[in-house]
């Protein structure tokens, strides 16, 4: 049966659809067509299916439209009649309520524009099924320079339509490999031109835009510079091309390539050696006001020093230092700003005086530290020849002790340096051929050893003074008070008052700190070293959390060492140089009675009897070798 347009609103009535058709189309640009005009092959009932890929310029729009019709063949990589998911028109015009670009409720108007493509372009499944690497276009877009200005009203501003139509018709998108394309690589300088045309006349006349214009793909273009969706105002710190990061993020990724320096013949280290003059490291130290490599060579109009027309050819230097040194002098132009690989930044005399500080350093600091040396050797002997001496470690301990402080400090060396592997420290260590892939070994092989001598401490609480020794260790009701009578002494509030227990409140949380450390990173450690294994049983999220409390325990542990033990056993004006038990077992009683004197006659007792001890084994050693000898004596 067919119908007619006057018919279409006894079906298609507001009540049904939600949609006053007829009072859309009444306010759109269409007013006045005939629901046929455009719909011209539903004036049968029942309607025929149309394929949507037949859609995509429907016939409708095509006997008025027939240029754009026949214009819009493709959209990106998809074709007309093939792509299924293809926009048709009334995905970006709309369909009764379209209205002129002009208008700004139009979904072509520029303001409208990025949530219009956005339908698409920020649809996840979309962009991952057509292999689009840019999965967040509209989002970026709309917090660069150019999205700001459109949001703020400024109808002149670049959006979708602006950069990526070509032949200045959206109807007309084309993929950036294609040739014709207003993004393909070479046509970039001349779409940014559009809008900045004085712009890209100075790129064109640089020595980038020569290389650009005879065909060269190295050659930097707008966006390789700029950026893309996301291009900041110059004036943003963030953006690639602010004043402090130009140097850097900018210039540096092609004239530090080694593969490009080598193909055009540009000298390396020009960046290094800029880096260590002035202007680098106050750039560097996020000064704005600093001259950077554009305030010299130019923005667009680039150009090398032997062109008589460039900003830093030899007769236009004293104009171009100028603008931030007035009245510079000829002599001071034609100081070297950097230089090539390092050399011919500075003078010969620079050199000699540079190797003479260096040389005088080595022997000044060294001669300095030898003297510290020679006095804390001379303190040392002292400390341990003073007697009376009071046992405070065995000589099991001792070794405990050592082996804890050895793997302990390779742990932390091996350690930072896999997240600070530019650091001195990291690469005098392991900044050589192979280093790196050695420290994981060392590593390791100091885990193992310090786990070992965890399992040593273990075993040695099994035994009677190692049961006596955790039971010293443990917290009681004196410690609390002993730590508030020595902060009141601090704090002049207070006489001072002697441990009287075996060990003191710092040597207990230290102790216990190092049972809490030990086990986080020995847990952690594990499921870094063998990540396989752990990942069958556990997720992703765990092995993440474990690198995070790894590294932060580190710092921890580390810390704790440096601030709490040192000052503890070294650093106290009661102990300095250094308490000595760690190498001897033993102390002065002096220190002993100052640090524990409620314990000092225990302890007397206790190194009586370990020199008993050891008379007995010297004399039952010595026993049988006497034995021996009197069985030997020839009868007299």
């Amino acid at each position: 049966e067919r119908v007619d347009s006057a018919s279409c609103v006894e079906c298609h009535d507001a009540s049904e659809h939600g949609i006053d058709f007829a009072e859309e189309l009444s306010r759109s640009i269409h007013d006045g067509l005939e629901c046929l005009d455009c719909h011209v092959h539903q004036n049968v009932v029942p309607h025929p299916e149309i394929p949507k890929a037949q859609c995509n310029v429907c016939d409708g729009c095509r006997s008025c439209h027939t240029d754009v019709a026949e214009t819009y063949q493709v959209h990106g990589r998809s074709r007309i009649g093939v792509g299924e998911d293809i926009p048709h028109c009334s995905d970006c015009h709309g369909s009764h309520d379209i209205l002129p670009s002009s208008s700004n409720r139009s979904k072509t108007h520029p303001a409208n524009l990025p949530e219009t493509c956005g339908n698409c372009h920020s649809n996840l499944d979309l962009t991952t099924k057509y292999e689009l690497l840019f999965h967040n276009p509209i989002e970026v877009f709309s917090s660069s320079v150019h999205g700001k200005a459109v949001q703020g009203g400024v109808s002149v501003a670049a959006t979708c339509k602006d950069c990526h139509s070509t032949g200045d018709t959206s109807h007309r998108i084309l993929p950036p490999g294609d040739p014709e394309s207003s993004i393909h690589h070479f046509n970039i300088p001349k779409t940014c031109g559009k809008c900045h045309g004085k712009v890209e006349n100075e790129y064109w006349e640089g020595i980038h835009g020569k290389l650009v214009a005879r065909g060269e793909v190295d050659a930097p273009i707008c966006t390789r510079c700029h950026g893309e969706h996301g291009i900041l105002s110059p004036s943003d710190p963030r953006s690639p091309v602010s004043k402090a990061r130009v140097a850097e993020q900018t210039c540096s990724p092609c004239h530090e390539s080694a593969v490009l320096n080598e193909k055009y013949n540009i000298p390396s280290g020009r960046l290094t050696t800029f880096i260590d003059s002035y202007h680098g490291l106050k750039t560097k130290a996020g000064d704005a006001r600093v001259a950077n490599c554009a305030s010299c060579h130019g923005v667009h109009r680039i150009l090398p020093s032997s062109d008589p027309s460039s900003t830093i050819h030899p007769n236009n230097l004293r104009k171009t230092c100028g603008t931030c040194h007035p009245n510079i002098s000829e002599r001071m132009v034609g100081t070297p700003i950097h230089g090539v690989s390092g050399a011919g930044l500075r003078t010969a005399v620079a050199d000699i005086v540079e190797n003479i500080y260096i040389v005088a350093i080595v022997v000044i600091i060294g001669l300095m530290a030898l003297h510290w040396l020679l006095d804390l050797g001379r303190q040392l002997i002292l400390l341990l020849r003073q007697r009376p001496q009071v046992r405070r470690m065995t000589t099991g301990e001792v070794w405990q002790h050592l082996f804890l402080a050895v793997t302990f400090t390779v742990l932390v060396i091996s350690g930072f340096a896999l997240r600070f592997d530019q650091s001195f420290v990291s690469r005098f260590f392991f900044g050589w051929e192979g280093g790196f892939q050695l420290r994981g070994i060392v590593h390791r092989v100091a885990a193992t050893l310090f786990m070992g001598t965890v399992v040593w401490h273990l075993v040695f609480m099994l035994t009677r003074r190692g049961r006596g020794f955790v039971r010293d260790m443990l917290p009681r009701w004196l410690d609390f008070r002993f730590f508030w009578q020595r902060t009141l002494y601090n704090l002049g509030r207070g006489e001072e008052v002697g441990c009287q227990q075996r060990f003191n409140y710092v040597e207990k949380a230290e102790y216990w700190a190092l049972v809490w450390g030990t086990i986080v990173m020995v847990a952690t450690g594990l499921m870094l070293w063998f990540d396989n294994w752990f990942m069958q049983y556990l997720p992703k999220g765990a092995l993440d959390i474990a690198l995070v409390v790894h590294y932060w325990e580190a710092w921890l542990a580390t810390l704790a060492i440096l601030v709490w033990h040192f000052y503890s056993v070294v650093y106290n004006p009661h102990v300095y140089p250094m308490n000595p038990s760690w190498l001897t077992g033993t102390m002065p009683e002096a220190m002993y009675r100052h640090e524990h004197p409620g314990y000092l006659e225990q302890a007397k007792r206790e190194t009586e009897e370990h020199l008993q001890r050891a008379v007995r084994r010297v004399r039952s050693d010595s026993e049988p070798e006497a034995k021996e000898t009197n069985e030997e004596a020839p009868e007299g």
